[in-house]
């Protein structure tokens, strides 16, 4: 694990555990499962580049939280209610390569088909290892690269901005080959997941763990992630130990699975 994904996975962390919770839902039937991330980007990219009052109205009235959360948390230019913040917002977009950032975001993700199909699929098999998992909403927003999933009160936002692909100019300039090759829309879902499940099961004491503890933990993670999406994308040491520990048992209760900071 790389020194800022471990940073960025400590953010996260953090801001699970002080602000937000996974919304509470009535019981979903696994056969009616069915994802649909919100544009609430798109909104966000008419008032970013042409100012468009009506646009700047719906993410206030539409999007109260996501907003908050893009203005407070991820941005950090000042409070949503602060006299000024539209005007900081816009600004803070107006510079020639953020603009290219939006228009190219909006061109690369004109349509989320296949995101919202997998995210769809993906859910279907977690709530068959987790029964009483619950489904959050999804939303999709244009972050300006300051984050690639968020985990709020009710809802997983998803950066598009982040996601570009490894060739996207822009991304040499501030990223190390090894970022970019995980900016790829390949990597959605795998993120999704991962950091929801780290929100719905966070390591305990994760401040007073050790490396290998809190490795081992993501690893669980992230071999649960290989069964929700039906494949390998997780490939690490620790990922096979687990694969090869759990073969070897039979009705492995994945809660307690989880809950367990032995390291494998």
């Amino acid at each position: 694990m790389t020194k800022k994904y471990f940073a960025f996975l400590l953010f996260l962390l953090c801001i699970i555990s002080c602000d937000y919770k996974i919304k509470q839902t009535e019981d979903i039937d696994e056969d009616k499962i069915s994802i649909d991330v919100e544009r609430y980007d798109r909104i966000q990219s008419r008032y970013l580049t042409t100012g468009d009052f009506s646009a700047l109205q719906q993410m206030s009235t539409g999007y109260p939280m996501e907003t908050r959360i893009l203005i407070e948390d991820i941005l950090g230019i000042g409070q949503v209610d602060d006299a000024d913040i539209n005007t900081k917002l816009l600004n803070f977009f107006q510079d020639t390569i953020a603009q290219s950032l939006i228009i190219e975001t909006e061109t690369q993700y004109a349509k989320l088909d296949d995101i919202n199909s997998q995210l769809t699929s993906a859910f279907h098999q977690l709530k068959k290892m987790f029964p009483d998992i619950e489904i959050p909403t999804f939303y999709a927003q244009i972050s300006a690269l300051r984050q690639s999933i968020i985990v709020s009160d009710d809802a997983v936002g998803i950066s598009l901005d982040k996601y570009l692909g490894e060739d996207y100019p822009l991304y040499r300039h501030y990223y190390s080959q090894e970022q970019r090759a995980t900016m790829n829309r390949k990597n959605i879902l795998p993120d999704c997941l991962t950091f929801f499940l780290i929100s719905k099961f966070p390591l305990s004491n994760f401040e007073m763990r050790t490396q290998q503890q809190r490795d081992n933990h993501l690893a669980k993670i992230q071999w649960i992630v290989n069964k929700a999406m039906g494949k390998t994308f997780f490939d690490s040491e620790y990922v096979k130990k687990i694969n090869q520990t759990l073969s070897k048992k039979k009705n492995t209760n994945l809660y307690e699975f989880l809950k367990d900071t032995l390291t494998i």
